[in-house]
């Protein structure tokens, strides 16, 4: 018996050879400084390992799994099939297989995520945690209720246990959930911009309790350790010390559009894959900035994929106040690749249901 496969779905068998080959090679391409974190995670030098943040409970996962011991093309031959069944599960695109802006994006997003996966990384635990997420929105056995305050619930613990910034995500979505329903003129610019000032209301409280701003006490700790070296090449220096109310405010506002609209890093023009990503993070952020407008002016029907869009650009935010680097800034973009994914293509889940 002939079994037809669909293109979409050929395309998407393609591009998973295609990109598991990249995953195994990685390892000897890639420049050394690349997998500081993958040795930090595999040798564990300084005997991090815990059950409390993202180090610790990372080393400890792949101590427990045995991948620690593996060469890291072995660890990417293992991981990136993983992360590729869940993009299957979530869904393949009828449209798939036509060349696009939002399919190229894709197509670029699963060449990072082969980059990226081909060695131990934080990112491996948060992407599939966040698919999580995507498939509770998913499920038609679950209602929208529980499906949205358990995703809410679990990005608090996630923060709690995990990456600390993952417990602003809830708080900064449920506010801009608010500032969505307010009939202003451009209710999606002002909704994100309400998302910023958040952000920054957030982090000057920290900083009246502790004395540090949030940027301040994670980008700039980073980035001074490093000024001179090959790892600053993209770092994300704010104009203003973040040490005050104002220069806090400035350095998130800055880093917020460095790391989601980088027009900024055109200067990087010797640097072709900075480059790349600054086009792939501009279309990326456009597109999706479309798709929230949409969802914001049609709140009642289009529910889940509104709080998935308030999810993401709330992350996106997040980013703006800790992200060190755009190498950094990339790479944890595709931790929460299954968000991205649901989000670009929502319009075909929506038909599934």
């Amino acid at each position: 018996m002939q079994v037809l496969i669909k293109r979409s779905t050929a395309t998407f068998i393609v591009l998973f050879v295609l990109n598991l080959l990249v995953t195994v090679l990685a390892f000897y391409v890639l420049p050394k400084r690349f997998f500081y974190d993958a040795v930090t995670i595999a040798l564990d030098k300084g005997n991090e390992i815990g059950f409390f943040g993202s180090y610790p409970l990372t080393i400890l996962f792949y101590k427990i799994t045995g991948l620690r011991y593996l060469p890291f093309s072995i660890v990417g031959l293992i991981q990136f099939p993983i992360l590729m069944y869940v993009l299957y599960k979530i869904g393949i695109p009828t449209d798939f297989q036509k060349l696009n802006i939002k399919n190229i994006l894709v197509y670029l997003g699963i060449l990072m995520i082969a980059i990226f996966m081909s060695m131990p990384s934080k990112e491996f635990i948060t992407y599939l945690f966040v698919s999580l997420i995507v498939f509770l929105f998913l499920n038609e056995k679950i209602s929208f209720r529980t499906a949205l305050f358990s995703s809410l619930f679990l990005l608090a613990l996630f923060g709690v246990l995990y990456r600390p910034y993952f417990f602003l995500i809830p708080i900064i979505a449920v506010v801009m959930y608010g500032i969505s329903g307010v009939n202003f003129k451009s209710r999606t610019l002002m909704t994100v911009f309400y998302g910023i000032v958040i952000a920054i209301f957030l982090s000057l409280i920290y900083g009246l309790v502790t004395g540090h701003y949030f940027s301040e006490i994670s980008r700039e700790v980073v980035n001074n350790t490093r000024l001179s070296g090959v790892d600053a090449n993209s770092s994300i220096i704010s104009p203003v010390k973040p040490d005050t109310w104002y220069g806090e405010t400035i350095g998130i506002v800055y880093g917020f559009f460095s790391v989601n609209v980088p027009v900024n890093g055109f200067k990087y023009i010797f640097s072709p894959q900075i480059l790349v990503f600054v086009i792939w993070q501009l279309f990326l952020f456009y597109i999706l900035l479309v798709r929230f407008s949409r969802c914001i002016a049609a709140r009642d029907t289009h529910k889940k994929e509104l709080w998935i869009l308030l999810i993401l650009f709330a992350f996106f935010i997040v980013q703006g106040v800790f992200e060190p680097d755009l190498g950094s800034a990339v790479r944890h973009k595709i931790g929460v690749f299954p968000l991205i994914y649901y989000a670009l293509y929502y319009d075909h889940f929506r038909k599934k249901l």
